[in-house]
């Protein structure tokens, strides 16, 4: 096997992997339709609800999303998505997962590019007493 075909089978056992974890976490609601659907993820709260909410509604295709804690006992988030007729309330669902992984990776990207310096922090001898950088002729 070489390398193009070891990485993709690396790719699609992870991706069946988290299809598996997903499949355990979230559940199409009875009494959906194609374009009015409930969802409850299993062991998610206000934190994906709320940011998933927020990136569905940017969405024009979506009419409505809102999402609820059944019980604050239960580790459930429900989500309602209804849309307009050009698309799936299960389209409409992935985009917004997608949407909100790609903005996370960005803020994630922007945040160690910001927490990783370039170049290594001075040490204390390169520091004035004041904490400014020593100039060195």
């Amino acid at each position: 096997m070489d390398d193009a075909q070891a990485s993709q089978a690396g790719e699609t056992e992870q991706a069946a992997e988290e299809f598996e974890e997903l499949e355990n976490k979230l559940f199409l609601l009875p009494g959906s339709t194609p374009t009015a659907a409930s969802f409850e993820f299993r062991d998610e709260g206000h934190t994906l609800g709320n940011a998933l909410r927020y990136i569905i509604m940017k969405n024009p295709d979506v009419e409505f999303c809102a999402y609820a804690i059944p019980h604050p006992s239960e580790p459930k988030m429900n989500m309602r998505i209804q849309t307009y007729k050009e698309t799936t309330a299960i389209d409409a669902l992935k985009k917004g997962l997608k949407d909100l992984q790609d903005l996370c990776d960005v803020v994630a990207e922007k945040f160690w590019e910001a927490r990783v310096p370039s170049e290594p922090a001075p040490s204390k001898k390169q520091l004035l007493p004041n904490g400014e950088p020593r100039l060195f002729d």
